[in-house]
């Protein structure tokens, strides 16, 4: 047991009482149904009494100071908070299970079940049971909502999508994936006594940016970057990180099984966006007795649950933007669980930040029905490479007077490196450091006379060919202001392999014409008069998603490199097109 009274909070946006006084008992132990010890901080009130507890479990330490000072600052405003390694994670026993296994093949359903209702029984609790986590942490609820313990009373989930597909759209996430992995391995390194890397979460960190990401990330062929940097990846991961295309995650089919309230965190540059598909299934597929209980916020943030903030990038979206995640917690379960009057009774059930008009709006429903999907037709007379080309957007079909087409190449040893945060997460960027990039075309659209709102789900309908027997495609939409600073809104990708489904992937034939149809993550902005609509088309976005090879081969196998000539139809016969879901005002 260790004092936490020095950490207790001030008054928050979203109070129940005076700040109480707390204490964190260390390592509780619980030992699970086949007999492994898991351990759990938990942090509470001193006073005595019993209050809702709130279940977070992790793969990335329970001490790690983001947790701490969440925790801390929800048990001071009175709830019984737990936090518990994963099995297999640093103060826990037994061995970890990467989560990309088959949910049955892994212990997370019954050890989240087992949580719950440990959790329930503990002296401080009143018996009542919700969750909180983020990302991963998040994942672990979902792996354990369609169990239903009895004692779960109510559910905060942020930060994950319905399908892994959501996120990386068939193609190995170069950056993300193996930072995360070296993250991963620290522990591993740690728990088998090694002494040849980084055995803490903190250096692993730096290491991996100041040494490994600029070598590793362009390692050829990936399957031979050495086990030992990673901990030597086991089988199961490698599977993984080769295997792309395959879908490991179904958390769709599970909707119709979650029988509490369901409060959901995510923002427009949450790279598990796909949260939304989650409320989306949730309130079209729930139990019908709970599908106008749950709820749904869309922040100005991306991905890192610590930065709720309306600063992000080049853009400040002023104090309206800016919350803690313990505020998040808070407002939902003095609301849901502990029937507080904070006035989210009164709210409509989507909460989201309108980008460009930068304040907040209830909506009733996702997506919102009174949208417009409207065509914005590419077009250009053959010169629409970098910004400055002549390439435009407009509601109009092109005429048969217009060139038809732009064409580019896309080579793998110079891609186009993905704008991102260091940690390779969605974040809004400054786009000029690509202005020059002829193998990028540029398309966009001035808003002139009224304002022009976008929100909801978008989609790029691509005409397109190219030399090889594989390519990529990529989106991006930004938006410009009058000063001319454009900031990214939202990207896709398609590989063209993966036109026919991810379960088919299909090889071209040279020269082939082909329709993609390129999803994008949904968007919520209001582009003013003297703004612009931007469309960014290419074929890569490195290291955010693997390059592709041009070649046809198996990217982990593969070290050949060739360039792809490609070719972009805006013609009449062949008009490619942005799907829009345009909000009338």
């Amino acid at each position: 047991m260790y004092d936490c009274s020095a950490m207790t909070t001030s008054n928050k946006k979203y109070p129940n009482s005076s700040p109480l006084e707390v204490v964190a008992e260390s390592n509780l132990e619980m030992v699970t149904c086949d007999g492994v010890t898991l351990r759990a901080d938990v942090y509470h009130p001193t006073d005595n009494k019993q209050y809702p507890a709130l279940v977070c479990r992790t793969p990335y330490q329970k001490l790690t100071p983001r947790y701490i000072e969440a925790a801390t600052d929800l048990a001071a405003r009175g709830y019984c908070v737990v936090m518990q390694d994963f099995r297999g994670r640093y103060a826990s026993d037994g061995d970890y299970e990467w989560m990309w296994q088959e949910r049955l093949e892994t212990h997370d359903t019954p050890d989240g079940y087992e949580t719950i209702e440990w959790a329930a029984k503990l002296e401080w609790s009143d018996g009542r049971v919700g969750t909180w986590g983020h990302s991963n942490a998040s994942w672990a609820i979902w792996m354990m909502l369609d169990s239903q313990p009895p004692s779960l009373t109510s559910t905060l989930a942020s930060g994950i999508s319905k399908n892994i597909l959501d996120i990386n759209f068939g193609i190995f996430e170069t950056g993300r994936r193996l930072e995360w992995t070296y993250m991963m391995a620290a522990d591993m390194r740690r728990r088998a006594e090694l002494s040849d890397g980084p055995i803490t979460p903190t250096e692993a960190s730096k290491r991996w940016d100041s040494v490994e990401r600029g070598k590793y990330i362009w390692w050829l062929p990936l399957g031979d970057i050495p086990g030992k940097v990673f901990s030597e990846l086991n089988d199961q991961l490698q599977d993984y990180h080769r295997n792309q295309n395959g879908e490991f995650q179904h958390f769709g089919d599970i909707h119709s099984k979650i029988r509490t309230p369901v409060y959901q965190i995510t923002s427009w540059w949450d790279r598990l966006i796909g949260t939304i598909d989650n409320f989306q299934g949730l309130t079209t597929n729930g139990p019908e007795e709970f599908r106008d209980k749950h709820r749904l916020i869309i922040g100005p943030w991306g991905h890192d649950a610590t930065q709720f903030v309306g600063k992000i990038g080049p853009v400040d979206y002023g104090p309206d933007a800016t919350t803690t995640y313990a505020d998040l917690i808070a407002r939902w379960y003095d609301y849901d669980l502990k029937g507080i009057d904070n006035g989210m009774a009164d709210e409509a059930p989507v909460q989201m930040w309108v980008l460009g008009e930068d304040k907040w709006r209830g909506e009733n429903e996702w997506p919102l029905a009174r949208a417009e999907y409207t065509n914005y037709y590419l077009h250009s007379q053959g010169s629409a490479n970098a910004v400055g080309g002549d390439g435009s957007l407009s509601t109009d079909k092109p005429s048969a007077a217009e060139s038809g087409s732009d064409e580019y190449d896309y080579d793998p040893r110079d891609p186009v490196m993905s704008l991102m945060s260091r940690n390779s997460q969605a974040a809004p960027v400054d786009q000029s450091p690509h202005d020059h990039r002829e193998d990028i075309l540029v398309y966009d659209f001035p808003v002139s006379d009224s304002e022009l709102e976008v929100t909801g789900p978008v989609s790029l309908k691509l005409w397109a060919k190219t030399d090889g027997p594989d390519t990529d495609f990529t989106a991006k939409l930004a938006i410009v202001y009058e000063d001319g600073l454009a900031v990214n809104l939202t990207y896709g990708i398609m590989r063209t392999q993966y036109r026919n489904g991810y379960e088919t992937p299909t090889l071209l034939e040279p020269g082939e014409l082909t329709e993609y149809t390129i999803k994008l993550n949904p968007i919520g902005c209001m582009f003013k008069p003297g703004q612009k609509l931007r469309l960014y088309v290419s074929s890569s976005d490195f290291p955010n998603f693997d390059r592709n090879h041009n070649t046809g081969k198996d990217y982990w196998s593969d070290v050949e490199l060739r360039t792809a000539h490609q070719t972009i139809l805006n013609s009449a016969d062949h008009p490619s097109h942005l799907v829009l879901p345009v909000i009338p005002r």
